[in-house]
């Protein structure tokens, strides 16, 4: 009945859906209603051994809310970025800016006192902690005056911690063992409360020299690109990227892992965690300018923030928020970079990308 009426493929896989505001709503409330408790919930992805190209477009429109002007600053999401550091001060704000663009409420970025003032002046819209600290700050510290410092970012981070809907953590933050080691405790105090993270950049660096911190967490969300995928899959795996079973193998390394959701960003981004595998290949932009990964970092955060409300529902059908946050962001991006591309072509650079963000998700999911 579901395929029937365009929602549940034979597959199990999302098909089309009206971007008409009020026949998508009837469509979602018939969707509730035979979802009762004598009828199996069906799965939004497809089963354990399916891979296909998944429905981006359709994704985007079930998992964006809508504009609802009894809703409060707050509930369409807040997002915390944990990085940027001396050098690199960019990745932090395409992220944060990017989480806003698409539509979170509040926009916070962690990091460390000399990247604040940066990052401060790049927008008045995102709310900044200077917190982090670098080994070089406190080289001439004991042992003991290091863990107090340690223990005192990691208190900082923890007053806001339980108000944010996903962390991302990795942008900009750079390769300092005792920034590392604080970082790896704040991933350890989200996973304690059930926070969402998607790790991209460094935090990506730290979670393969210490799989722990995300082992078998359902709610971690990471996105290598090529270089990060392969260091990956040679200390998880144990052997090389194998681009002739690309799906296979992304579907053994998300399971080895625990369970984790991978988006193994490509000409082709390809999804995983551990069962199902989707890939979104829709639009996109030759263009490669450094940054579009910040991009869907902050995208994957917003998006995995509303499918997780959606699934708060007892009546909900969606299995698994970070799939969805991963599919929604991965064509929102690509359609972004296509229009990005397409009004400054080879001189494209990430921040024209993000001003199509609204653009291009207006096209998909109209505000009114």
């Amino acid at each position: 009945m579901l395929a029937k009426h365009g929602f549940i493929s034979a597959f199990g896989r999302l098909t089309s859906l009206s971007p008409s505001s009020s026949v998508l709503r009837r469509q979602q409330f018939l969707v509730r209603t035979l979802c009762g408790s004598r009828i199996h919930r069906p799965k939004l992805i497809g089963a354990m051994s399916s891979s296909s190209e998944a429905d981006a477009e359709s994704v985007l429109r079930i998992v964006t809310p809508s504009l609802d002007p009894k809703r409060h600053k707050g509930q369409a999401g807040k997002i915390a970025v944990i990085g940027g550091c001396r050098e690199y001060t960019g990745a932090p704000y395409f992220a944060a800016i990017s989480a806003l663009k698409i539509g979170a409420d509040l926009s916070h970025v962690f990091c460390t006192k000399d990247a604040a003032p940066v990052i401060k002046s790049y927008s008045p819209e995102l709310i900044v902690h200077p917190v982090l600290e670098e080994s070089y700050s406190i080289s001439q510290f004991s042992e003991e005056e290091k863990r107090k410092v340690q223990e005192k970012v990691l208190g900082e981070v923890d007053k806001w911690m339980e108000r944010f809907d996903c962390l991302v953590i990795g942008p900009g933050l750079g390769r300092d063992p005792f920034l590392l080691e604080c970082v790896s405790k704040i991933m350890v105090l989200a996973k304690k409360l059930n926070v969402p993270f998607v790790v991209d950049g460094d935090g990506l660096f730290l979670v393969t020299n210490s799989i722990d911190l995300v082992k078998s967490y359902p709610l971690a969300v990471l996105t290598p690109n090529v270089n990060e995928y392969k260091r990956l899959v040679q200390k998880v795996l144990n052997c090389q990227v194998d681009e002739q079973n690309a799906e296979d193998q992304l579907r053994s390394l998300a399971k080895q892992i625990g369970g984790v959701t991978i988006l193994r960003k490509g000409k082709s981004d390809l999804i995983s965690n551990g069962e199902t595998v989707n890939s979104v290949s829709i639009y996109g932009s030759p263009r490669r300018c450094g940054g579009q990964g910040d991009i869907l970092s902050g995208g994957v955060a917003v998006f995995l923030s509303w499918a997780q409300q959606l699934k708060s529902s007892p009546e909900s059908p969606f299995e698994n928020p970070a799939i969805l946050g991963c599919i929604a962001a991965s064509g929102l991006l690509r359609k972004a970079a296509s229009l990005a591309f397409t009004k400054h072509k080879r001189s494209t650079l990430t921040s024209d990308i993000i001003e199509c963000l609204g653009e291009s998700l207006e096209d998909i999911c109209p505000a009114s």
